[in-house]
Formats: structure tokens, sequence, C-alpha cells
């Protein structure tokens, strides 16, 4: 039988490997993690005594899929030469570190327009996209782009966005889609029931294709639908509700998809809603 994915979004204080034993200790089966800074443009080197602390990290735990989160600064749309520089510099230092810790998925933000077009940054996320396919292509990794709320100048926060990327990149790159349920929420796509979710997910298959979905943020919203905000809520204690949670872990289409946890009160509270999620899965 396949396992039923749950984990959260640890943080790699003192080494990358300590994540996979936090993520241990609240009960997760898979983890998400930065593997540097995201609040830095030059990300820490690892070295080979951590990729080795990282495998028996891993044997121990038995934790083996594993979500890098791209850095927060990383603007893969930016008008701006410089800073689309350094988001492509750090983006593929991002993917070295992917690469040396055989991590399966990275999950990043597709960018922001901040002065141009929404087309404009939509072309050039795939033009930055494809410049580091070579490099991309040299491991296993797969890239996740999470959708967005759609909060300021974001791009990503309608389906359209993500299938346009994946449209112009897919033959060149491995790569997928994150849903995000505050983001969704926030962007305008009512998923607070079973069939608000079908509804999406139909549209998802027809204009991407469901194959590409192949990860979950799982958060609640303090805002309202259709907000444009990204504030996450912790489960319960949102605007969208339990049973969108409930059909995440019974669809045969998100139950068995790695599932991680970003609600705002931390590990402290983790552990609680992963039993609650494994609650809500039909035996």
């Amino acid at each position: 039988m396949k396992p039923i994915l749950i984990g959260a979004h640890m943080s790699a204080a003192g080494g990358v490997s300590n994540a996979l034993y936090r993520g241990k200790e609240i009960g997760a089966n898979t983890i998400q993690l930065f593997t540097a800074n995201q609040k830095q443009w030059k990300g820490k080197k690892i070295t080979p005594e951590e990729v080795e602390r990282w495998d028996r990290a891993k044997k121990e735990t038995g934790i083996t899929i594993v979500t890098s989160h791209g850095g927060y600064l990383i603007n893969l749309g930016s008008p701006n030469q410089e800073i689309l520089h350094k988001s492509s510099v750090a983006f593929q230092e991002e993917i070295k570190r992917c690469h040396l810790l055989h991590i399966d998925y990275l999950n990043f933000h597709p960018g922001s327009a901040t002065g141009s077009s929404e087309e404009q940054c939509l072309d050039t996320i795939i033009h930055s996209l494809l410049h580091v396919a070579p490099l991309m292509n040299q491991g296993s990794t797969t890239m996740v782009i999470e959708c967005t709320a759609g909060q300021g100048s974001q791009v990503g926060y309608q389906l359209e966005h993500l299938a346009y990327i994946i449209q112009h990149t897919h033959k060149k790159i491995k790569i997928g889609v994150c849903l995000d349920t505050c983001h969704m929420f926030a962007a305008g796509y009512d998923i607070r029931s079973h069939q608000g979710w079908e509804r999406v997910l139909k549209e998802f298959d027809a204009l991407i294709g469901i194959d590409y979905l192949k990860a979950l943020h799982l958060n609640d919203s303090s805002q309202d639908l259709g907000s444009r905000k990204d504030r996450h809520a912790s489960l319960e204690k949102g605007k969208i509700g339990l049973e969108c949670f409930r059909y995440i872990m019974n669809s045969s289409k998100t139950k068995y998809l790695p599932k991680y946890l970003e609600t705002p009160s931390g590990d402290k509270y983790w552990k609680n809603e992963i039993k609650l999620l494994q609650s809500l899965a039909q035996k």
C-alpha cells in the first residue's frame, strides 16, 4: 500500500540533516526545507561531510521524499536585469544543492512582474527556466511551480499562468505544480468543499494535466475567498475549513502526493495537525 505522505516545512538550523530529525519528531514522513538561508542571495555550500550526515539521517528517519523550497529573493520573471541575473545565479545554486542531496522536488515561486506586464513576466520565467535546463537535467530533481495568491504583482495565481509556463518548458525539463490551499483560496478558487475541489481539479486537468500535480501545501487562510492576500492560518482556524483537507486526504488525485504544512504556529502544533490530517483519511 502506498504511504500517505504528510509533513511540514522544517528548520534546517545547524545543518540540513537536522530538518529530517525534526520532521521525524513531529510524526512527518516527508519534509520540506530551505537548503540555504532563504533571505540571502548567496547560500552556504553543502560540504561532503554534510552530505554524509544527510544520507545517514534519511536512513535513520525513514524519510525518503523531500522537497526543497527556493529562496524568497529569487524572481525568475524580473524585468530588472540585475535582479534577474542574481535570481538565475541563486536558482542554479539551489539546483546544485538539490542534486548533491538527491532531493526529489525543488518548489519555487514563479515570479513577480514588478513593472512589466504579466505576459512579459511569464515569458521571462520561461526563458529563465530553459536557461537552467542543462544543469537541471544533470540530476533527478523535479522543478515544482507553486501557485501564488496573486498578491502585489505576482504571477502564478491563475491556472492559466501555470499552464503557459509548463506548456513551454515540459519538453526540456522535469516540471510540475504545487498547489497551496491558502494561495488558491486567496486567488479566488473555492476549494472549501468536495464539489469545489472537483471543479478546480477538472479545470487543472483540462489546462495542465493532472499528472503535473506533484505536491500540496496545506494551509488555512485568515483572509476571505479572492482576497489576493497571502495570510496562512492554522487548520480549523481560518476561512477554508476542514472539508477542504478531508477531500485532499481521500481523493485519489491528491491522497498520495507529498503534503506540507506551512501553518503559522510551527512545530509546536504541526504534530497535532499531522494527526488531524491522518484522522481525516478514510481507512
